[in-house]
């Protein structure tokens, strides 16, 4: 430890502010929490999941960045598209190598083409999930596949909490959180079940993994808490009537890519400053992070 850290120093690599650039990212708690849940799937849950799908999904979707980045000019990152093609992983399953690649071109795709004033719309890896599902009868979105243990509930409480805590954006998984468990208990109680049954349903490997590490990219979620908390309840409701009403188990994972686009409207309706990756501090003359919530009146200027 002492020799790397002799030659970080030597390479003018300040160690504090490396170790604190690592602690401040939230990309490297999800990357952390993502891979994990993955193992989690492949040797507890028994995913027919073979390697070969992950490895196929992440370079496509990596290198699919990777040339974006080259043709516009600017700095590569393999942080969020690495994210995106692990939560494609998590609920993508096709027998097809051929589609995983896909997956991970249409999600990174989706961030160069469609975009709004310097923001894409869409949330990469829900984008790749739903639209390879609708175009490919060889793949297919599997919600239930993560079943509803308590203990593993509480696990992604846990892990999801650290990620948007650290991304500041807590606030629209609890609001997603809250408002698809009034729906659920207000219809347990308009049909007279138990109440066993919503608390059930609340426990949903693929809700909380969806409500923690989907809906809560800052990237394509309303600037502004109160816009992300409306926000959040408007993908409750469609989600839970696709699910309810047109029986569809993937319906909250549906209702993200039919509600991306007014997310702008969003944005008009409730200004705040734009939400940045905190910067990655490397040298000892380098300067802090950055700021992660640029105020939005310098954006209008």
């Amino acid at each position: 430890m002492a020799g790397v850290s002799q030659q970080m120093q030597k390479q003018g690599i300040h160690l504090p502010s490396f170790i604190s650039g690592l602690l401040a990212d939230p990309r490297h708690y999800q990357i952390i929490v993502l891979s994990s849940l993955i193992l989690l799937g492949t040797f507890h849950f028994a995913f027919q999941l073979p390697w070969w799908h992950v490895v196929a999904c992440i370079g496509s979707t990596v290198g699919t960045q990777a040339v974006a980045d080259k043709v516009i000019g600017r700095k590569f990152d393999a942080r969020s598209p690495l994210i995106s093609a692990l939560s494609l992983t998590l609920l993508l399953r096709t027998g097809s190598v051929t589609l995983s690649i896909a997956a991970g071109i249409l999600a990174i795709s989706s961030k160069y083409i469609i975009r709004w004033r310097g923001k894409h719309i869409f949330n990469p890896a829900n984008f790749g999930l739903v639209i390879l599902s609708l175009l490919f009868t060889g793949a297919w979105i599997s919600p239930g596949q993560w079943g509803t243990a308590p203990i593993f509930a509480l696990f992604l409480l846990g892990m999801g909490g650290i990620v948007t805590g650290k991304a500041k954006r807590w606030d629209v998984s609890i609001a997603l959180l809250v408002s698809y468990a009034a729906l659920l208990f207000g219809r347990a109680l308009w049909l007279g079940d138990p109440f066993a049954i919503p608390v059930h349903q609340l426990q949903s490997g693929a809700l909380l993994i969806f409500a923690f590490f989907m809906i809560s990219d800052p990237k394509t979620t309303p600037d502004a808490r109160l816009g992300r908390v409306l926000y959040a309840m408007l993908v409750a409701s469609i989600g839970f009537t696709i699910q309810f009403a047109f029986y569809n188990a993937a319906g909250i994972i549906l209702a993200l890519i039919l509600t991306a686009p007014i997310v702008p409207l969003f944005d008009r309706l409730f200004p705040a400053g734009r939400y940045h990756w905190p910067k990655f501090p490397m040298t000892k003359t380098g300067v802090s992070h950055e700021t992660v919530q640029i105020p939005a009146q310098i954006l209008t200027k």
